[in-house]
């Protein structure tokens, strides 16, 4: 087994909790739906954090030849990991029943939750620089999928109006496929 082998291992099993977690999540919530609303900003919250998880698990995969076994490698992976399965335990209540509108549990989580995201962005990026810089940081591709991430996500946080962060939710999301189709 590589070191890369017995990291990934360690940091793919978090982060597939992760995801089991935001999946649970909602499939409690629509178990409730006939009690509860979902509504659409936690759906998008959901689905968000989940395209993140899995785009974090692809860029830890590319990073594999890069990445030395070492303390600081292990414990940065499980703390930005970690963060990873706090924001997707917050998209849903553990009870859905004791809220009547997931909106107003999402409006309570949602800066918990973008900021856990935003901030494991950033950590990525810091490990990305350090180890194989920024090629291609000046293109209009690079500006648009991975740097406009940041200001998005940032005001998804600030914002007061739910319109709003509903707005930088769909952009946010419309990053995943867009990066998919634009070479």
């Amino acid at each position: 087994m590589t070191g890369f082998e017995f990291s990934f291992s360690f940091f793919g099993l978090i982060l597939g909790l992760a995801l089991a977690e935001g999946l649970g999540g909602l499939a409690r919530a629509l178990k409730a739906s006939h009690r509860v609303r979902i509504g659409w900003p936690t759906a998008l919250l959901g689905l968000f954090v989940s395209c993140d998880v899995v785009t974090f698990w692809m860029f830890g995969w590319n990073l594999r030849e890069l990445l030395p076994l070492n303390w600081p490698i292990l414990f940065g992976g499980f703390v930005v990991t970690a963060v990873y399965f706090v924001a997707a335990s917050l998209v849903f209540p553990d009870d859905p029943e004791a809220w009547d509108d997931l909106n107003a549990h999402f409006d309570k989580q949602r800066r918990l939750v973008i900021g856990g995201v935003l901030l494991a962005n950033i950590a990525l990026v810091a490990v990305t620089w350090a180890f194989v810089g920024l090629p291609r940081a000046g293109t209009v591709r690079t500006f648009v999928l991975s740097w406009s991430f940041f200001p998005v996500a940032a005001l998804a946080i600030a914002a007061r109006d739910r319109r709003i962060v509903v707005a930088c939710l769909i952009w946010l999301l419309a990053l995943y496929p867009l990066s998919a189709v634009w070479h």
